[in-house]
C-alpha cells in the first residue's frame, strides 16, 4: 500500500484530491440547498472549452481554462440576476455552448487527443506541482470565504429574496461563490475529470444529508466522505490502472447506496 508514496505524481494526485475533498462540499452544500447543483457540470463544460482553446493555441489548458470559467459563471449569474432567466435554463444555455466550442477546438488542435481525455475523464499522472500549488491558493480562499460569510450565505441559500431585504450583499456573493466554483471545478480536471466533478460536488452532500439534517452537520459530514471518495478512489486507480476520475466516483455512488440501504 506505500508503495504509492514512491511516486512523485502519486504523492502530488493525493495533495490535490485532498484540497479537492476539503472545499468542493464547503461550496456543494450551498449549491445543493440553492437546487444549483447542476452548474459544476455547465461550467466544467465551458471548462473544457477553455481546455481546447489552451491547446490549440499552443498555451498551458489549465491556466486558459481558469479565466474561461470565471466568466462563463459571471456570466451565468448575471443572466440569471439581471435578465431574469431561470437557472436551469441559464444552465442548458452555458453547458451547450460551452460543449460546443470544447468539441470544435478539440478538432482544431491536431495531435492533443490524449491531453485533453486526460481533462474530460481525469489522469492521476497529469498532476503538476503548479496544478497543486494553485489548487492550495484557491482552496485557502474558498475557505477564508465560507468562514467569514458562513451566515449569510446560508440565509442566501434557503432565501434569497429575505437576505436581499435585510441587507446582505447578495449580489456581490453569488457572484464570488460562482467564480471561486468555476476555479475549483477547473483545478479539478486532473484529478475528476470535466464529466465527472459534478458527481463529487453533489453525491457526498446527499450522502451526508442521510445522517443529518443540521446544516453544519451536513457539511461536515460530506467533507469526510469527499476524502473517502477522492483518497480510496485515486487508490483503486492507481492498482487497477483505471481512469481517476470513474474511480472516485464509483466509490462516491458506493458510499451513497451503502447509507441508503443502511439507513432503510
Amino acid at each position: 500500500m506505500l508503495e504509492i508514496f514512491q511516486y512523485s505524481f502519486m504523492v502530488r494526485a493525493l495533495i490535490a484530491g485532498i484540497l479537492v475533498a476539503l472545499v468542493v462540499p464547503m461550496l456543494g452544500s450551498f449549491l445543493v440547498a440553492r437546487r444549483y447543483a447542476l452548474i459544476s457540470d455547465s461550467l466544467a463544460h465551458v471548462s473544457l472549452a477553455g481546455v481546447g482553446a489552451g491547446l490549440l493555441l499552443g498555451l498551458t489548458p489549465i491556466y486558459m481554462a481558469i479565466p474561461v470559467t470565471v466568466a462563463g459563471a459571471l456570466l451565468l449569474e448575471w443572466l440569471r440576476q439581471k435578465r431574469r432567466i431561470s437557472g436551469d435554463v441559464s444552465l442548458a444555455i452555458l453547458m451547450s455552448s460551452g460543449l460546443a466550442l470544447a468539441i470544435v477546438f478539440a478538432n482544431l488542435a491536431r495531435g492533443a487527443n490524449t491531453d485533453f481525455s486526460s481533462y474530460l475523464f481525469g489522469s492521476i499522472t497529469t498532476t503538476t506541482l503548479s496544478d497543486v500549488i494553485t489548487l492550495a491558493i484557491i482552496s485557502l480562499l474558498v475557505v477564508v470565504f465560507v468562514s467569514r460569510n458562513y451566515r449569510t450565505l446560508l440565509h442566501i441559500s434557503y432565501d434569497e429574496d429575505s437576505a436581499r431585504i435585510a441587507g446582505k450583499r447578495v449580489e456581490l456573493l453569488n457572484y464570488v461563490t460562482v467564480a471561486l466554483t468555476a476555479a475549483i471545478v477547473v483545478l479539478s480536471l486532473r484529478i475528476v475529470g470535466g464529466l465527472l466533478i459534478s458527481a463529487i460536488l453533489v453525491m457526498p452532500v446527499v450522502t451526508a444529508s442521510r445522517f443529518s439534517t443540521g446544516f453544519g452537520a451536513t457539511m461536515r459530514y460530506a467533507i469526510v466522505f469527499a476524502l473517502l471518495s477522492v483518497v480510496a478512489g485515486l487508490i483503486i486507480a492507481f492498482y487497477a490502472g483505471a481512469a481517476a476520475g470513474g474511480a472516485i466516483v464509483l466509490t462516491a455512488l458506493s458510499l451513497l447506496i451503502g447509507t441508503l440501504i443502511w439507513k432503510k
